[in-house]
């Protein structure tokens, strides 16, 4: 196995949930280029989002006439998960947080489900810390690993750090396997201590299911990193070892 064929496998997952379908059946597509595969799923999301695009900036617009509690409410209540995503990305940042944060976590989690980060970036990164860590701990309970994934580019540092407390080590291995910025990988990894990454390694070598994604992990750390915790590489069993040895040979 490749790490060209965990990228791939990785954005098949994630077609597959933007196109509301099992993954298997988008098996074929495995050998497609993973850059172009995200190509293609950001294209499927666009055209989602753009549809009936007027019609969402109406609404953007007279929500402004409605105060944020009771907007919040009408939210939970009227709008839904699925409008509420749809409508994020067309309100002023100030506002989107304002009514966010008066949202109950799981109806946000709902939310965050739907949402496509690119668009709401600016009010995710607003969001208070606490709401994020809710969000993030729920998330977690229903194993959305692609929805966190796809919101950890969109977060500052310290958020991060704070939701890393709620996100177990196999969580952890599951979102990074589908993160959408494969580049935050190590940076992000680089607020654990060695204590917890160690943790990562043994959860990983206990169940071969997890290898694929701690493989693929493990692909985008920094030359620098390697090396900090190659010691660390060394505890794997021999097998998991040996398996960890030539990817990151294939991915130098």
């Amino acid at each position: 196995m490749t790490t060209e064929n965990f990228a791939s496998q990785a954005e098949i997952l994630k077609l597959a949930r933007v196109l509301g379908t099992d993954p298997e059946r988008l098996a074929y597509l495995e050998r497609v280029d993973a850059a172009e595969l995200q190509t293609f799923r950001e294209q499927v999301t666009d055209t989602l989002f753009d549809a009936n695009l007027a019609v969402l900036e109406r609404m953007a617009m007279a929500s402004k006439l409605i105060p944020s509690p009771i907007l919040a409410k009408i939210a939970e209540k009227v709008f839904g998960p699925l409008l509420c995503a749809r409508i994020a990305g067309l309100v002023e940042v100030s506002r989107g947080v304002d009514v966010a944060k008066r949202l109950r976590p799981p109806f946000l989690s709902d939310v965050a489900a739907e949402l496509d980060p690119r668009r709401a970036s600016a009010i995710i990164a607003k969001i208070p810390l606490d709401t994020v860590v809710a969000v993030a701990g729920e998330l977690v309970r229903r194993e959305e690993w692609i929805t966190v994934g796809r919101f950890v580019g969109h977060l500052p540092d310290p958020t991060v750090r704070r939701a890393l407390g709620v996100i177990g080590d196999e969580a952890l291995i599951r979102i990074a396997f589908v993160l959408d910025d494969k580049s935050r990988i190590d940076h992000v990894l680089g607020l654990l201590s060695e204590t917890r990454f160690r943790g990562l390694l043994q959860v990983a070598a206990a169940d071969e299911d997890l290898w694929p994604p701690v493989l693929d992990l493990l692909t985008h750390l920094s030359e620098k990193r390697v090396e900090q915790w190659a010691h660390l590489l060394d505890e794997l069993p021999p097998e998991l070892r040996e398996r960890v040895e030539e990817t990151l040979r294939e991915a130098s």
